[in-house]
């Protein structure tokens, strides 16, 4: 009771009644335990893209009826509607075939279930999947899922970033405060300088993002099971292209060879090399903004974070700085995932990957935290107050002013005012009126920090 049988081309499988999928995706769900995490939605969502446009395809080329075509575009929107795309119907983990055929089998289960009724049968295989291959609808799914996260999500997150960290710099462009090398006190820089160092580490990943775009959006569709394009049209794969990107608004392409987009992952590899430098510098924002938050009593309280939770479950009235710290965590994540789809991306043997999967799920992910930490870190960095009190009575203690004099009175002269007003607790105007000849005006010059900056 509650199964129905289903059949494939191995025999018979009990299937749950209420399932929408069929024999090869329970066998998928009977042999793949080794996790709890699904095949992303996104990416879910990305292949019944290309089953649309496939049957469209088809049924232009005449291969697919108008019945079964109507009813596999009536199927997929009704999923759509219904919001049937979840992990109760695509509930496959992403440790599964290498390849990536249990989740396209799956697909094209639910699909061939809703389109068949009194008056049509929609077969997985021969309808649904027809012209196709696991071997291309995969890499194809990875390229457009990437691509339509990478163009509608993370990019204009970095555009925001990017600009919301000018912007703090153009109102604070005043404000001088100590510069910091190995944490250690150095050469005083502005306010609005320091963070252009930030923003300019967005930009290049930014320059980079928007550079990779023709090659993450290149579709090996088409190629079907080693790149030959056996069983498919010759014309599909230039057709697919075309539709997807008019579908989609997209700037898709078919790949320039399907043997390699097949075969190799290259351009995964590339995006998420990409997506493991942003880690490195959104870590480092994170970190920066950690320090310079620091205190407020006993660190450098440069500037304060807006409170937005309590910070301790004993320490009454702690507030921490709990979005860097979370930003910091996700970029660790990005960077191990850069390394799974690097080892994903060499298991390429001869005409076929077989770590796809695991590939779509990390740079899928990398792609979302890259996106969530750059939107959390602009509303961090936008609504932070610079404490100017503390950044100018630590620069007026900053002995590593002296730096301006050494070209007048030399390197060792100017190493032993700073030991003796370090000593003494004395500034260093004073100590250097008291061991050098020059007039206090040109100390006073020399030792401004705004004129050092």
């Amino acid at each position: 009771m509650g199964f129905r049988i289903e059949k494939d081309s191995m025999g018979e499988v009990k299937v749950s009644e209420d399932a929408l999928y069929a024999a090869q995706t329970q066998r998928a769900l009977d042999n793949f335990k080794l996790s709890d995490l699904k095949m992303p939605i996104a990416f879910i969502d990305s292949i019944l893209d290309i089953k649309l446009i496939a049957a469209e395809i088809n049924h232009e080329l005449k291969l697919l009826s108008k019945n079964k075509y109507q009813a596999i575009t009536k199927a997929i929107k009704k999923i759509r509607k219904d919001k049937l795309v979840n992990h109760q119907n695509f509930p496959l983990d992403i440790f599964q075939t290498g390849s990536g055929t249990s989740t396209n089998m799956n697909v094209n289960e639910v699909v061939a279930h809703l389109a068949s009724n009194s008056r049509v049968t929609v077969h997985p295989n021969d309808d649904v999947n027809m012209g196709q291959s696991s071997n291309d609808v995969i890499p194809t799914a990875i390229s457009v899922s990437a691509s339509r996260a990478l163009i509608h999500d993370l990019i204009p997150a970095l555009l925001t970033l990017k600009s919301t960290i000018e912007n703090k710099g153009k109102l604070h462009k005043k404000v001088i405060k100590t510069g910091r090398t190995h944490l250690m006190d150095a050469m005083p820089l502005s306010l609005q300088q320091e963070l252009s160092g930030w923003a300019h580490q967005i930009q290049i990943s930014l320059d980079a993002c928007q550079k990779i775009v023709p090659t993450i959006a290149q579709l090996a569709q088409g190629g079907t099971a080693i790149g030959t394009g056996i069983n498919s049209s010759a014309k599909f794969r230039g057709l697919f292209a075309r539709k997807l990107k008019n579908y989609t608004g997209l700037p898709f392409t078919k790949s320039k060879n399907t043997f390699a987009s097949i075969a190799g992952q290259d351009a995964s590899v590339a995006l998420s090399g990409v997506l493991n430098t942003l880690a490195t510098a959104l870590m480092k924002i994170s970190n920066d903004l950690r320090w310079m938050n620091s205190g407020p009593v006993s660190g450098l309280s440069e500037i304060q974070l807006k409170a937005i939770q309590p910070g301790s479950s004993i320490m009454p009235g702690k507030v921490n700085p709990v979005i860097p710290e979370a930003v910091a965590m996700a970029a660790a994540q990005i960077i191990g995932n850069h390394t799974t789809i690097t080892i994903g991306a060499q298991s390429g043997n001869f005409q076929l990957n077989v770590m796809l999967p695991v590939i779509a799920y990390n740079l899928l992910q990398s792609l979302h935290l890259a996106t969530t930490s750059a939107e959390h870190l602009a509303r961090t960095i936008a609504h932070f107050e610079v404490n100017q009190k503390a950044l100018a009575d630590k620069l007026d203690q900053n002995a590593i002013l002296v730096t301006s004099l050494a070209p007048e009175i030399g390197y060792e002269n100017a190493s032993k005012i700073v030991y003796k007003a370090r000593k003494e607790e004395r500034t260093i105007l004073d100590v250097a009126k008291e061991l050098t000849d020059l007039p206090e005006a040109k100390l006073k010059k020399l030792l401004s920090p705004k004129n050092l900056i």
